[in-house]
């Protein structure tokens, strides 16, 4: 039976897919996320210090808890996407890719020749896909829109043969538009051209057939671009999370009521000299004096 990738199966059916994000490479915090429920877990070895020698320890882990292994690569490279796709990732995200031709080379990098440029190795992925070359090639190829070239040429990007998804790096992509990478420092203008410019890319994928998908991290706004018709999204970070968890637990805390102490110094009782006295002769005439010892019988 050919194997149906998760991932795709969701997106081609309308629903979204839910994703967390790993920068830390220790896979029993990747188990810890995967058994949280998300759809899928992805292993980013571009902004981390997650390397590829730590892929298969957290693939096992995800894998293990019924989550989806992705990462995202340090960039497009027919062999760091050879490697993440032959250690058992379901998905492989490709950053900063600009128009039809970066495109089509990362397609080209899942693909066995005579399709494409990738080498015959698997190491987990028949495992988990099958040990067929159509099964091995069922991995999601998606791409990162998060440049000026990248938003100009997102229609081509959609339209390159074998692209499942384009994912919008929104802090990038407001970089590239000459603007802070946060809604926060961003003026009411900024926010609507950075809107804008994500709906554009929305609707291109839709346009043309392709998952929409988006970096976010934050579960309300995750919520939003559910509700908007995004079908990739990352709703949670590792580091997200710690931090967000631990400032909510000493915010409470901190605001917790403290019980005023009492400042006034105990002081010992004093015990009378005649009370004193009473005992120290109680103890001498309790005390028996020692027996007198017999004195030897004269021997007769």
């Amino acid at each position: 039976m050919a194997y149906v990738n998760p991932l795709i199966a969701r997106w081609q059916s309308g629903q979204p897919t839910f994703g967390a994000w790993l920068t830390t490479p220790d896979p029993s915090i990747a188990e810890r996320i995967a058994s949280l429920g998300y759809d899928e877990v992805c292993a980013d070895q571009q902004h981390s210090n997650i390397s590829v020698d730590s892929l298969a320890g957290i693939f096992q882990a995800v894998a293990g808890r019924g989550s989806s292994p992705t990462t995202r690569v340090p960039f497009n490279d027919y062999t760091a996407i050879g490697k993440s796709l032959d250690l058992g990732a379901i998905a492989v995200i490709i950053p900063m890719v600009n128009n039809a031709a970066e495109a089509a080379r990362a397609v080209s990098a899942f693909r066995y020749p005579p399709r494409g440029t990738r080498s015959a190795g698997p190491v987990r992925s028949p495992w988990i896909m099958g040990g067929e070359p159509k099964d091995l090639e069922r991995a999601a190829v998606v791409c990162m829109v998060e440049t000026k070239d990248g938003l100009a040429n997102v229609d081509e990007i959609a339209s390159t043969p074998g692209v499942d998804a384009i994912y919008i790096g929104p802090g990038d992509l407001a970089l590239a538009l000459g603007m802070g990478w946060s809604s926060d420092v961003r003026s009411a203008s900024e926010n609507e051209a950075h809107a804008a410019a994500v709906e554009h890319v929305r609707k291109t994928c839709e346009r043309r057939g392709v998952t929409p998908g988006i970096h976010v991290s934050d579960g309300p706004l995750s919520a939003k671009y559910v509700e908007q018709g995004f079908r990739m999204i990352t709703v949670s970070a590792d580091i997200g999370l710690i931090i967000m968890g631990g400032m909510a637990d000493l915010a409470l805390v901190r605001a917790a009521k403290v019980p005023a102490r009492s400042t006034a110094r105990p002081t010992a009782t004093a015990t009378p000299r005649s009370t004193v006295r009473k005992a120290d002769a109680h103890a001498k005439t309790s005390v028996k004096a020692p027996a007198k010892a017999a004195a030897p019988k004269k021997k007769r």
